[in-house]
Order: structure tokens, then sequence, then C-alpha cells
């Protein structure tokens, strides 16, 4: 069994990013692992641009930046595996972690690490998971799905789309098939806000006109062998369709953009706890999940938005992880939670550490609902510490907050933090 200090699962934008982190901080002996061909993750079928905004002060796509943190990895001769499935990860008696992963060079094999960063990424929500009648003909793909067909494969899904889901992946897509010549005839949404960015709905709804039908839904797919039309219709706000507002659309392809879940089979059997709001790890100030060396970030953590925040948040974690490595468990430190209330559906962190902190936490959430002239407020047990205006909050759009070291810390008994959304 070779022996690491730190393994990654995952060689997406969390992994690459949290690899030139812990190697910054000094870990030497770091080992990538990847299902894919190649390094990159997701962002590889993103040809679209608006990344790096945050984190390289310029535009690119998505390959560039993940050229960015492929090339910094490289610099730092960080190893990696490709075309390597993790199959199992257990905590062994010597609280070390036993990898084992196979691939077709090396088949079955096992590896032994101090700490292990879980950036598996999230997978679409798929046509199993939603309650739609009808057929299975060809023409239904998730969003995700089609993409890479476009942008990676060369090879149209159809010509007439009807798209379920206003999540970014979808969005982006209307317009990439209408760019590639196809017809975009409507994008439909179950709930009464859009799921993505309003930048996106902006750039791929309105500026080539796809209506976008908030509060709808897909109640009939046609055709045996491939899409014919499907129906939607209005739903209540008990989201079923109400009778009498249906509208039936010819079409030969059926987009879904549904929603991401984190890909956390791997993090269950390992041991660690799970959110149910964000189906990712509950994690504290480090990105630390209850099994001490285990840690997490990125998608398979909470679905971001941007991926400048993903790479934020992965430098963390590679640091924090290199920490554990050099100076071991931090596990008796004082842990204060972190409670969403009034709107605020999670956050991550869900738990501190007031001691351990450098000098800032920073606390990402989103919230349950569309608001407006609202504030984000902040209590340390029945203290506000801070309220933060807000002109607009929506589901679709990742929120922040920085908590200071020494505004906790002139708290010595604090039972809990408590973050809430309140009238402007």
């Amino acid at each position: 069994m070779k022996n690491y200090d730190l393994v990654i699962v995952g060689g997406g934008p969390a992994g690459l990013a949290a690899a030139v982190s812990a190697r910054d901080n000094g870990i030497e002996s770091i080992l990538i692992l990847e299902r894919d061909k190649e390094l990159g993750g997701i962002l590889n079928q993103c040809i679209h641009n608006g990344f790096g905004l945050h984190t390289f002060k310029e535009e690119l796509t998505g390959p560039e930046y993940a050229a960015r943190f492929i090339d910094q990895a490289a610099e730092r001769n960080i190893s990696y595996k490709l075309n390597t499935m993790v199959m199992d990860i257990a905590v062994m008696d010597s609280g070390e972690k036993k990898v084992t992963a196979m691939n077709r060079e090396d088949g079955m094999f096992e590896l032994c690490a101090k700490a292990v960063i879980l950036a598996m990424g999230c997978r679409e929500r798929s046509r199993g998971a939603l309650n739609i009648p009808g057929y299975r003909p060809a023409g239904i793909y998730s969003a995700g799905t089609a993409q890479r067909l476009v942008n990676m494969e060369g090879y149209m899904p159809g010509r007439e789309v009807v798209i379920l889901g206003s999540g970014d992946i979808g969005l982006i897509m209307a317009r990439r098939m209408t760019l590639e010549g196809a017809t975009v005839k409507v994008v439909a949404e179950l709930m009464p806000y859009s799921g993505g960015l309003k930048r996106n709905i902006v750039q791929c709804l309105d500026d080539f006109n796809i209506p976008l039908k908030l509060s709808h839904t897909v109640i009939d797919i046609e055709g045996k062998d491939r899409v014919e039309a499907v129906t939607i219709a209005e739903v209540g706000a008990d989201r079923k369709p109400v009778p009498g507002t249906e509208e039936r659309y010819t079409c030969d392809t059926l987009l879904l953009s549904c929603g991401l879940i984190p890909e956390n089979e791997l993090s269950k059997n390992a041991g660690v706890s799970i959110s149910p709001v964000t189906s990712g790890p509950v994690v504290n100030d480090s990105l630390e999940t209850d099994v001490p060396g285990i840690f997490a970030c990125g998608n398979v953590l909470h679905v971001h938005d941007l991926v400048d925040y993903v790479s934020q948040e992965a430098a963390v974690a590679g640091k924090n992880a290199a920490l554990y490595i050099q100076n071991g468990s931090s596990g008796d430190a004082r842990t204060v939670e972190i409670v969403p209330e009034g709107g605020v559906r999670y956050t991550v962190p869900k738990f501190i550490r007031p001691e351990r902190i450098d000098d800032t936490v920073t606390v990402r959430f989103r919230v349950g609902d569309v608001y407006k002239n609202c504030a984000v407020c902040v209590y340390l047990d029945d203290e506000l510490l801070q309220k933060k205006k807000r002109p607009v909050m929506a589901p679709g759009e990742m929120e922040q907050i920085i908590l200071t070291k020494e505004k906790l810390g002139a708290h010595p008994d604090l039972g809990r933090i408590i973050i809430r959304i309140e009238e402007a």
C-alpha cells in the first residue's frame, strides 16, 4: 500500500485548487485521483466565457480557467492519476485513511493517506427523479449531457427544443442551442423564480427572445421512438398542475435542468454526516467533516454558482488539510453552531471554532425565496453583530458574510450564531 500525505478525490477546479494550496502550505506528498480522461472537470465542456473575474481579474472560458490551475499543479509537480475511480474511503485504527481505487493500468489498488479532500463535484437530477408521465423516447437529455454533446463531441441533440428547469446550465444551453441553429421554444420553471443567475437570464434568454414561464412544468411527453411534443401547464401554490392552463409544443428534444446533487456516495460510505438541505457534508470552519482528516470543498460540499468561489473554498480546504497533516487533529476546540433562520436555508460551514480561525471566516449560504429590500442579520446569541442590506436576494445566487475572530473572541460564552433575513 503506497503512502501519501494527502489524497484528493476529483481533479476538477476544486481538487486542483486544493492541491495547489496544500502544496503551497508545505505538503509535498499529494495525489489527485480523477475518474475522467483529463483534468479540469466540468469546466472542459463549459466553453462560454464569464469565468475567472474574481480569481484572475479577467474573463475566461471554462477550459481556459481550468488550464490556469492545471498549469499551476504542473509547475508544482503535483501527481495525479486519470481514468481512476475511487471505490471506497475507510478510516484505519491509526486514524489514517485507506483509499481504494481502480483503473485499467493498476487494477484495484489501495493507498494510505494522512488526510483526504473530497472534491467529486455534483451530478444532475435525472429524469427518473422527476414525476413526468409519458414514454421514454429518444430526445430527452439532461442539460449537462447536451452541453457535452454539443461542445465536446460536435453532436446536435435536436433542432426544436423545450427546456424544463431554469438552472444555469439550462439557461446557457438555451443560448448555445440557439447559436447552433436550433429553435428553443420555451423554458419552463416549476418554481415562481429562476434557479439561475440573473445575468444568465438576461444574456441567454432575454437577448434571444426565448420565453421563460415561471410556475410551469411538463405534464406530458408525446412520442414513442422520439420526442414529438411536450405539454406544459401552470402550477399552483401546491406545485400541482392547474387544469385549463395546458400548452402544447411540438419539439424533438427535451432538456432537463432541474437541479444539481452533490456526489456523496463516497462521503456517506466513509461515515461523513450529510446535510439534509445541501446533500453535502456537514463541515466546520476548516471545511473538515465530522470524520477527522477528511475535508470537502466545491460542489460536492454545496452547489456553487461561480467557479471562483469553488477555487477560493478549495484553497481554504487545502490549507487546512495541510495544517491537519502537520499538526494533527484539533477536535478538542470549542465549537459553536451557526443556525440558519428566517429564510436562510443552510450555511457552510455549519460549525465554527472561534479560537481556531485565523482572522476571518467566510460563511456562504442560500435563501429559500426571493426577498426584496431586506437585510442579512447576524446574531451572536441575542446580540446583533452585523446587518448587511440587500436590495434583492434569490435562491439562484449564493450569498456570503464574513465573521471576524476579533468579534467572535469578544464573546467567550458564545452559544450559537444566528443568521436570518429581516426587513431592511
